[in-house]
């Protein structure tokens, strides 16, 4: 017996959704590229490596020998923390500062009944 030959299958082109896929890819970059307002031209914007930062009235610095000041003036944690009730504090510690000593100042801050203690760093990058 003989059979008809069957027609055969045709293949499809596997390009055909590639292409779909990048022309909306490009589409999507396209429109979210545009989404952001350009800054104006007139606009500045500062330099802080060459101002000097100043630490915020909420902040007690922690110097490397474990002193701590506030505003200029040496002040211990329970005296800064009964001017500072409920208030979000700072502690900015000196690098060299000891951990313990931080630790045991922000330990105090919260004790004496100030809201929340953050502790400022320095991120820098590594070498």
């Amino acid at each position: 017996m003989i059979r008809a030959a069957e027609p055969r299958a045709r293949t499809r082109d596997g390009a055909l959704p590639l292409i779909n896929i990048v022309f909306l890819m490009l589409i999507f970059f396209l429109i979210a590229g545009t989404v952001a307002p350009p800054l104006p031209q007139d606009l500045t914007l500062p330099d802080l490596a060459s101002g000097k930062s100043e630490p915020p009235p909420n902040a007690l610095a922690i110097l490397a020998d474990g002193q701590t000041i506030a505003n200029g003036t040496p002040m211990d944690a329970p005296e800064f923390a009964a001017s500072r009730q409920g208030e979000v504090v700072r502690l900015v510690p000196d690098r060299a500062a000891p951990a313990e000593r931080v630790l045991t100042i922000a330990r105090a801050l919260r004790a004496a009944g100030t809201g929340e203690v953050r502790i400022v760093v320095s991120r820098q990058s590594a070498p």
